[in-house]
């Protein structure tokens, strides 16, 4: 299952970027408002929204063309990956990216609120100072 969120330009050089998206601690600020929980750990962050089981994403890669999350969790297989498209000294567009291998039962549960959240997490970006 893929999905894809809108393309976006953050007044941000992808240096900036890169150096942000590095920080797990850095991910709350883009969260949708439902947040309940919110824990870092050394290389990633778990996360609760209201209505979802918590998620476990650790920080894969991260470099001035791309920063990719994987699932935490052996039981779920899925990548989202930001990439990070330099446009000008302090422009960078954004993309984000669900690759996600599930069952056609789990697919046909989680992809409504899946590219939801992406959304959500595009317009946070978009709107992040």
């Amino acid at each position: 299952m893929n999905l894809e969120g809108r393309k976006i330009i953050v007044n941000k050089s992808s240096k900036e970027l890169t150096e942000l998206l590095k920080s797990p601690e850095n991910y709350k600020e883009f969260m949708p408002d439902g947040l309940q929980k919110f824990e870092t750990r050394d290389n990633g962050f778990k996360f609760g929204l209201q209505g979802m089981p918590e998620i476990a994403l650790k920080i894969d890669e991260v470099d001035d063309q791309k920063a990719v999350l994987r699932s935490a969790s052996s039981s779920l297989d899925f990548s989202l990956t930001a990439t990070l498209n330099p446009i000008g000294e302090n422009q960078t567009e954004v993309q984000m990216l669900f690759e996600g291998k599930f069952n056609p039962f789990i697919k046909m549960m989680v992809e409504k609120p899946l590219q939801n959240f992406i959304n959500t997490l595009t317009d946070k970006i978009e709107a992040y100072k």
